[in-house]
């Protein structure tokens, strides 16, 4: 099963923002993502929509962040990606009637949204200036400064 890394490829991506004051472009922050340009602008978009990121087209066109880092939370950016499944494991719903079903389903919903909760309390008590590292660098894309 492949992992949704657009979190955590998001999250490199805005510490980067955090570090400059000129629009950088959609291919130099795809390159970060390891994606191309156009599924990086799509995965943004969520962010644009709520207001942590501002995007300009054209010549001198690029994306810059629109709060500060100190002002967006990771629960933001989860959400702003459209809260991606955290747990790849569901219910079953082949025989709703079996009480043994709704037993197991019982179980696995209560678990999974005290988990849940857990995880949108602890990420919304996180701002994205906490993960910035004190030495980091400028945006470099395997090992190549871009800024």
């Amino acid at each position: 099963m492949n992992k949704d890394t657009r979190l955590s490829g998001v999250l490199h991506v805005l510490l980067h923002l955090g570090q400059v004051s000129v629009p950088l472009t959609s291919e130099k922050l795809a390159a970060t993502m390891g994606t191309n340009p156009a599924i990086f602008r799509r995965t943004m978009a969520g962010l644009r929509k709520a207001g942590h990121v501002h995007s300009g087209k054209g010549h001198g066109g690029g994306w810059l962040l629109a709060q500060p880092l100190t002002e967006i939370t990771l629960l933001d950016v989860y959400q702003a990606l459209g809260r991606p499944a955290l747990f790849a494991f569901g219910n079953r719903s082949a025989n709703p009637a079996c009480k043994v079903e709704q037993a197991v389903n019982e179980a696995l919903g209560e678990t999974l949204a005290q988990a849940e909760a857990l995880f949108v309390q602890r990420f919304g008590a996180i701002t994205l200036d906490r993960l910035m590292p004190s030495h980091a660098s400028a945006l470099a894309v395997h090992g190549h400064p871009h800024v």
